[in-house]
């Protein structure tokens, strides 16, 4: 009879201590009036650099131009609303992405900065 050790790895655990609400509205752009500045006069580059910073291919956004519907600007939309637990649903994402666009890449990127997640293990040591 052989005797076996079981070892498990640590898993990642994403504990948020933040609001399920977005961090502020979709028109606060006085919030941050350089950025929004910015997203006015340079809409692409900005896109591209939020799009960048939020981990998705620096480029990505420039495809928002096929159809009615923004593709790219909606599915950023929703998958940060899932990412830090913000409620809503995809019916106001379409309607926000469509008619608000600008806005809407301000109001995410005024989020990725409120919320900031350093990943953290826990229980994992140091070797």
């Amino acid at each position: 009879m052989s005797n076996s050790m079981v070892v498990m790895q640590p898993q990642p655990v994403m504990v948020s201590r933040d609001s399920d609400q977005w961090g502020s509205g979709i028109c606060d752009c006085c919030n941050d009036v350089p950025e929004c500045c910015f997203a006015y006069w340079c809409f692409s580059c900005f896109t591209c650099i939020i799009a960048k910073e939020y981990g998705e291919c620096l480029c990505l956004p420039l495809l928002d131009v096929c159809g009615i519907v923004p593709p790219i600007t909606m599915s950023i939309r929703v998958s940060m609303r899932q990412r830090y637990g913000i409620e809503g649903d995809m019916c106001n994402d379409c309607l926000v992405a469509t008619f608000c666009r600008a806005c809407v890449w301000c109001q995410m990127s005024r989020e990725m900065k409120a919320r900031d997640l350093q990943v953290t293990l826990v229980g994992a040591r140091n070797l």
